[in-house]
């Protein structure tokens, strides 16, 4: 947000919290001087920010959203301006307690996609400006999803690769029979609900799905994982479900398993060494959509380090505590700040401590299983922006 528009202290007290350290709630207070946590201390003070009880947590960090699409395209064949569409997606984003986002972008075309790489561009484009010109509240960077097994993706990667606020690609095929879609019926059942194909007409198109991806695949990984690690931009894989999928992001030096399928792809990222993404969504359904593993069985082995919103934004914060009824709360934190953040390659966010900067988000989290969350406010660098 712009300077001019928010209120800034070089010094502000929270106080009367439920503070969320890495490894321990404390109940105190909490001192932020120009924009970063100078102090952390049990006990009330006077003055400042009565927190009134609630929990303070660390401003939470999203790698993996396509939240702004549905912005921008609200209706098929609706294009919203791209400016609102994004002051209106980072305002969700925001109020959902999400201080630091990768928005995801499209590389590489499916067919059946309704937005191309003109309005890939588009947003790309329009996230750099307002970024540049502080208009925005949460801090975006730039996650580009390269489907490897389209036959425009190398040149598509090409021209958003180069862009400053891109730090993370990701390297997926949803061709049918594989990955996300083991299961044709599944497939069917997706494909056809969301595009109303025929079955003649879905049936040829699964054909030009699994023989592009036959064709593109295995070289269009090689050579983005190759640019990436030239340019510095950390790679994650998508939707593993084999032994053969983890040795090949093994060997790829992909650092985060984005959605594994399968409980063997999870424990075999876990143990390479890769940090393991799974959705929020998931956590807070009590299951995958597309009726693979299940975020709650890998939590139940500890095999997930990274949660996602994906989908809808609030279900990060939502996430959290659900969890903390079996991990506790400090654990789930975790997952959606400090792993997520290193994972990110950033030491100066994701967990409140003193020197780093104070993204903060105070939580009203009511009693019992049904209770949902209220986000009450969220601050990033100290400037109060939901």
């Amino acid at each position: 947000m712009n300077a001019h528009a928010m209120t800034t202290q070089t010094e502000q007290v929270f106080t009367n919290a439920l503070i969320v350290l890495p490894d321990e709630v404390v109940e105190g207070s909490l001192l932020v001087r120009e924009g970063r946590i100078a102090d952390i201390s049990a006990g009330k003070v006077r003055g400042g920010v009565d927190c009134e009880g609630d929990h303070l947590l660390p401003g939470l960090v999203e790698l993996h959203t396509d939240n702004l699409e549905g912005h921008y395209l609200p209706r098929p064949k609706v294009r919203w301006n791209i400016h609102a569409a994004l002051q209106a997606h980072d305002a969700e984003v925001a109020a959902s307690g999400i201080t630091t986002v990768f928005d995801a972008l499209r590389v590489g075309m499916d067919e059946d996609a309704q937005l191309g790489g003109a309005d890939m561009q588009l947003m790309a484009d329009a996230i750099g400006a307002a970024s540049e010109r502080d208009d925005l509240r949460a801090e975006h960077f730039l996650h580009l999803r390269c489907e490897v097994s389209a036959e425009d993706v190398l040149p598509s990667f090409e021209r958003l690769g180069s862009h400053p606020l891109v730090r993370l690609a990701s390297l997926m095929d949803h061709a049918p029979g594989q990955r996300q879609f083991v299961d044709l019926e599944t497939y069917r059942i997706y494909y056809q609900g969301k595009t109303g194909m025929s079955d003649p007409v879905f049936e040829a198109f699964c054909a030009r799905r699994i023989k592009d991806s036959q064709t593109y695949s295995e070289r269009h990984r090689r050579a983005i994982a190759e640019t990436c690690h030239k340019a510095g931009i950390a790679i994650a894989s998508h939707d593993d479900a084999t032994a053969a999928h983890v040795e090949e992001s093994r060997a790829l030096g992909v650092a985060l398993a984005e959605f594994p399928t399968t409980l063997e792809a999870a424990r075999l990222s876990h143990e390479s060494g890769l940090a393991v993404l799974m959705g929020a969504p998931n956590v807070v359904r009590g299951g995958s959509h597309s009726g693979n593993i299940s975020a709650a069985a890998l939590v139940e082995r500890g095999l997930l380090d990274v949660l996602s919103s994906d989908y809808v934004p609030f279900s990060l914060v939502q996430a959290v505590f659900v969890l903390a009824e079996t991990i506790g709360l400090c654990a789930a934190v975790r997952m959606v700040s400090a792993n997520p953040a290193r994972v990110a390659g950033f030491a100066d966010r994701g967990a409140l401590l003193t020197g780093l900067r104070a993204d903060l988000v105070r939580v009203h989290a009511p009693e019992g299983k049904v209770a949902t969350p209220v986000v009450r406010g969220v601050w990033r660098g100290g400037r109060r922006v939901a």
